[in-house]
């Protein structure tokens, strides 16, 4: 078999538009990416969390409807969005840093010992940083590449979860956090959402 029927392993497409030839594109893995959490708790550096992520969703948008009844009929418009939780697994290390920073985030929330709460949303709120990688690892030529970058504004956390302990398992310590943030954007030259496409205003719909 001739390597450039690789090709030909992918949708086909109408022959008015381009790129006709084009094979199947490499896609993106779940198990290349990593997430950054900028200002949580106070102990740098911030990368220990990093390092012991087990697991993470990515955001969730959805738009509430808004119904116009009109005579015979409905029509619905996009109404204000809302941006669903992200969940984040982290596994415990012996040196106990995972529970010692979300502690101290918690703690920046509210203080549990004094039961004193944060005097607003900026005391406490950081910024979280989905990035999904391109496979590498090292220097130079070898260097993880990020392909594109959830970034989430506002976050805190809304429910810290310690999990369970088990004698009859072998699974590694983990604490499992619900983050909410107030907006996310795609950053770098990926696209996405946060990037301009242009408004139209002034528009309605016309017919003969």
């Amino acid at each position: 078999m001739a390597i450039t029927s690789l090709s030909k392993i992918t949708v086909p497409l109408a022959s008015d538009q381009s790129a006709t030839a084009q094979g199947l594109l490499m896609p993106k893995l779940q198990y290349r990416f990593r997430v950054l959490l900028q200002g949580f708790g106070i102990s740098t550096p911030s990368t220990e969390l990093t390092k012991q992520v087990v697991d993470v969703t990515r955001p969730n948008v959805s738009f509430e409807p808004i119904t116009l009844d009109v005579y015979n009929s409905r029509s619905y418009l996009a109404g204000k969005h809302t941006w669903e939780p992200i969940s984040l697994t982290l596994r415990e290390d012996v040196n106990n840093e995972v529970q010692k920073r979300v502690g101290e985030q918690l703690q920046k929330q509210f203080d549990f010992l004094e039961q004193a709460s944060a005097a607003s949303g900026g005391d406490y709120k950081f910024v979280t940083k989905i990035e999904i990688l391109d496979g590498g690892n090292g220097d130079g030529d070898t260097a993880a590449n990020v392909l594109d970058t959830f970034e989430l504004y506002g976050c805190f956390v809304e429910s810290a979860n310690y999990n369970t302990l088990a004698y009859a398992t072998n699974d590694p310590v983990t604490v499992s956090l619900s983050i909410r943030y107030d907006n996310a954007i795609q950053t770098d030259d990926a696209g996405g959402i946060g990037n301009a496409v242009g408004r139209a205003f002034g528009s309605v719909l016309a017919t003969d």
